[in-house]
C-alpha cells in the first residue's frame, strides 16, 4: 500500500473497525486478522490496539475481560448504542464524500 492509501486509511480506520464490531464482538487480535483477511495487510497490530483504546475511552464500545487459554484475560470489544450511532454517522458521511468524489472523477474524464 502506498503512502497516500495509508494516510487515507488512517482517516477511516475507526469506521472500519466499528463496522466490523457491528457484526459481532471481538478482541484485538481477531480484529487485526479480520482486517488482514479483507486486504488491509499493512495495518500494524499496534495501530489497531491504539484505536481500540481511543474508542473505549470515547464510550463507543463495551469491554469485557474474558479468560484466555494463554496469558492474561482478553479484552473483548462490543459495539454499544453510542457506537452504533457513531457508525451510522460514519456511513452517512462516507456516502456523501464518496458520492462527491465519484462526481469529481466523472467530471475529469
Amino acid at each position: 500500500m502506498g503512502r497516500q492509501a495509508t494516510e487515507m486509511l488512517k482517516g477511516i480506520l475507526e469506521g472500519i473497525v466499528l463496522a466490523l464490531l457491528s457484526g459481532r464482538s471481538a478482541y484485538g487480535y481477531e480484529i487485526t486478522a479480520w482486517l488482514r483477511d479483507r486486504g488491509f495487510a499493512e495495518i500494524a497490530e499496534g495501530t489497531v490496539y491504539a484505536l481500540l483504546i481511543r474508542i473505549e475511552h470515547r464510550g463507543l464500545v463495551d469491554v469485557e475481560k474474558v479468560p484466555s487459554e494463554k496469558g492474561p484475560p482478553r479484552k473483548v470489544y462490543s459495539l454499544n448504542d453510542r457506537g452504533r450511532a457513531h457508525l451510522d454517522e460514519f456511513w452517512e458521511t462516507w456516502s456523501f464524500l464518496s458520492g462527491r468524489i465519484d462526481e469529481l472523477r466523472e467530471e475529469g474524464r
